[in-house]
């Protein structure tokens, strides 16, 4: 244990549930760290949690602070949170998921995954593809890894691989080897207020590389990307670029879409290593393939044991994640919260469907980012043959006139018979089931709770079956 890690002293965490602060739990915990932490709701990380000795709480109350010295919490807590108030009262040491991050990375090489979209399975590919090169990292991730079930670990590698969350700025905190952005696009703007602000911190993390004497990987695909790689010229930032523009350092070439996943060859800076063959569907995939199989080649890894990791990766939970099927119908799961994750799930979808029907459900996450992207929801929803628009989760928030389900709906571009408003969470499964038949394809989209309805889909498939 390093002593920037003992100085914590007794840690409980807020939002203990969640998958980047369980992850952080696990870490602190493997350190031998003592780790307590509260949720408002009970669940399978919890109990995880509890089997490596993790003191868990079910509901948020003052008492549970007892005699901790520093207090994490996650960015989904606010400020009037009766545990965090009494923390700031106390004058404990409270700190942002981030900024934990930042303390537990420090010495190691840490690789970095910011960027709107497709953090959390790049980040995934980047760890198994350096597993397949005989390391082993420490990694935290937003989600479990398919592979081992787990959302982090505490390696004996000199790498440490790490989601970085740019939503509250706090992914700043980190000082990362190598910082890679799959994208930059308006989001999170309740705290940045301007998309030049957000752009502006992509521009600080990557510089945070030149103290590693380290480098940024880009997707010159992304307009953002481009123009971030512009500004990181000018600061001399050592970069690498992805995509499948012929300028890219890494440019994935002959893309052929379908089942079981992408394939592609690889030309990095000029030679063709190959051809990499993936088990994850869709043209974004195999963009986040090209990050993971970036990083590798500039840490100076051999690209056959690279492909190899990242040729069986196999996912992460809520991305494109096959839930079940029954009756003839399939069933996924998808985190999709914005427009363009929307649109390049629904894309790689239609590998899967054939000639069946894509019946989805979304529920769009937080009213502003609905009342920016009403219409762009709207128009990728429209991709899909028939969408159940649910209200939108913001728990605790003030709504936005016209950020609601039911404009949402109104503007997606398909017959009225095929869209329908349904504010009442108990009849979504319903209206979703009644929709389907053998072949089709029913989807959950989003960053809620919504992920919850598919073992009642399920339910109600298997009983149409028998009836």
């Amino acid at each position: 244990m390093n002593k920037e890690i003992s100085e914590l002293g007794k840690v409980h965490i807020l939002g203990l549930g969640g998958a980047g602060m369980s992850g952080i739990a696990r870490l602190l915990a493997a350190q031998g760290v003592e780790v307590s932490g509260t949720d408002a709701k009970e669940s399978r990380r919890l109990d995880a949690l509890r089997k490596i000795g993790v003191e868990v709480f079910v509901g948020h109350s003052p008492e549970n602070l007892k005699d901790c010295q520093t207090v994490i919490h996650s960015t989904a807590i606010k400020e009037d949170n009766p545990e965090l108030k009494t923390a700031r009262q106390r004058d404990l040491k409270v700190m942002k998921r981030s900024e934990a991050l930042g303390v537990l990375t420090r010495s190691f090489e840490t690789v970095a995954i910011s960027g709107t979209h497709g953090k959390t399975t790049t980040t995934s590919m980047i760890t198994v593809a350096l597993q397949a090169c005989g390391e082993d990292p420490s990694f935290a991730i937003g989600s479990e890894l398919s592979e081992t079930g787990s959302n982090a670990h505490l390696g004996q590698g000199k790498n440490f691989v790490v989601e970085a969350d740019e939503s509250d700025g706090s992914f700043l905190a980190l000082s990362p080897k190598v910082a890679v952005v799959t994208n930059v696009e308006p989001d999170h703007l309740d705290f940045w207020k301007s998309f030049d602000k957000i752009e502006e911190a992509f521009v600080q993390f990557c510089e945070l590389t030149k103290s590693r004497d380290g480098f940024a990987v880009i997707c010159i695909d992304d307009e953002g990307g481009k123009r971030l790689v512009s500004k990181l010229k000018e600061i001399n930032v050592k970069t690498f670029t992805y995509g499948v523009e012929k300028s890219a350092d890494l440019q994935i070439a002959n893309i052929e879409l379908g089942l079981p996943g992408p394939k592609f060859e690889v030309i990095f800076q000029g030679k063709n290593l190959g051809s990499v063959s993936l088990n994850v569907l869709g043209l974004h995939n195999a963009l986040n393939a090209g990050a993971a199989l970036t990083v590798g080649l500039a840490l100076g890894k051999n690209f056959d044991q690279l492909k190899h990791g990242i040729s069986k990766f196999s996912g992460t939970r809520r991305r494109f994640e096959y839930r079940g099927s029954a009756n003839g119908v399939k069933v996924y799961d998808d985190y999709a919260h914005h427009p363009t994750e929307i649109v390049a799930t629904l894309k790689a979808a239609r590998d899967v469907v054939g000639k069946g029907k894509l019946i989805v459900a979304f529920q769009a996450h937080h009213y502003y980012r609905t009342a920016l992207f009403n219409k762009e929801f709207g128009q990728a929803l429209g991709l899909a043959d028939q969408v159940v628009v649910l209200e939108v989760f913001a728990p605790g928030e003030e709504a936005i006139p016209g950020a609601s389900g039911q404009t949402m709906a109104s503007l997606v571009p398909l017959p009225p018979s095929q869209v329908v408003f349904e504010p009442s969470w108990s009849k979504v499964a319903q209206q979703l089931v009644q929709r389907a038949k053998p072949d089709d394809i029913i989807m959950t989209l989003g960053a809620g709770d919504i992920g919850l309805l598919a073992p009642e889909v399920l339910t109600l498939l298997e009983s149409q079956k028998k009836s």
